[in-house]
């Protein structure tokens, strides 16, 4: 059993911490703003492939588990650091940091599983044709998912312990917009290095091995295509996989230049790190469901015919 050693009963998230109060409201309403627009276009994703059954593919079941994903993650993140910017109300008990520590870990490693095997779905698409459909299946997908939602809790929750473990006994005001191990841990009493390094190590094994698959997958496809299709259509997949190439980027790059700037502390700006925090967590998550679902012409036929639906009955 644990034993908590710590004076610490709450936490403050102080968000930017640098920021001058002038632009207290432009902050919080580029939250509210990133929120509401994540909050709708993933539940709307979600609710079109659950009550849409033509939509019942591998490629949609990837989507659904990604934006539920991070349909969870900014439910139990935002509306705290909103509510910290409105209300002053920063405050988060020792329980709670630890609790929302475990799902930022654990939604955040996810999603690059998910990437990675929507990677793998379309490269066996496009690479693969004849055999797509006995490779990737519902229930193929469906297990890939629930082993990945298993692994990513395991990471969350071996993270929040680590972190708990630690002492702390005076500090408690982070700066982040939320709990996760690096912002929280350094406010230990304790030294927290090698906590922070065992971290990092594991975060470059959660993130690079993916992103190294990606990479490789995507340049394949590229290659296969440019060898194989015409010249309209060549111009048609390098346009897809550009705007595909924009949600992985923002996701991997500026996350492992925050990882490698805590693990090495390269530069001391606590503002810049908060906002490349930000990027890579909240922007992918109303940029996704857009760019590989909403996009879609299937996606958007539906969306016209509820609309049309909805319409009438109001007429």
């Amino acid at each position: 059993m644990m034993v908590n050693h710590s004076n610490v009963v709450e936490f403050v998230l102080l968000g930017f911490p640098g920021i001058s109060e002038r632009f207290h409201i432009a902050i919080s309403m580029s939250f509210f703003v990133i929120y509401n627009i994540a909050l709708f276009s993933n539940s709307i994703v979600l609710g079109l492939i659950i009550l849409q059954e033509h939509l019942h593919q591998p490629m949609y079941l990837i989507i659904g588990n990604l934006a539920l994903s991070d349909l969870i993650f900014d439910m139990l993140t935002l509306p705290k650091i909103i509510a910290k910017y409105w209300f002053f109300d920063g405050s988060l008990s020792f329980v709670a940091c630890f609790f929302q520590m475990f799902f930022v870990h654990n939604l955040g490693s996810l999603d690059s599983f998910i990437i990675m095997l929507m990677a793998v779905d379309r490269f066996v698409a496009i690479c693969r044709p004849l055999h797509y459909s006995s490779i990737v299946t519902n229930k193929v997908v469906s297990m890939f998912c629930l082993l990945f939602w298993l692994i990513a809790s395991l990471i969350g929750l071996a993270i929040a312990m680590m972190g708990a473990y630690l002492p702390y006994c005076g500090p408690n005001k982070i700066k982040n917009c939320f709990c996760a191990l690096t912002p929280v841990s350094v406010l230990s009493c304790a030294d927290s290095f090698p906590t922070r390094r065992t971290v990092f190590t594991i975060a470059l094994v959660v993130h690079l091995l993916p992103l190294s698959f990606i990479m490789f997958s995507y340049i394949f496809i590229i290659w296969k295509i440019r060898k194989m299709a015409g010249v309209e259509n060549w111009h048609k997949v390098f346009y897809t996989c550009t705007t595909h190439w924009f949600v992985i980027f923002l996701y991997f790059v500026p996350r492992l230049a925050v990882y490698t700037y805590n693990q090495f502390q390269l530069f001391s700006d606590a503002d810049l790190n908060v906002l490349l925090i930000c990027i890579y967590t909240f922007v992918p998550h109303f940029t996704s469901p857009i760019i590989y679902c909403l996009r879609t012409e299937e996606i958007k036929q539906n969306l016209k015919k509820i609309f049309w639906k909805i319409v009438s009955r109001v007429m």
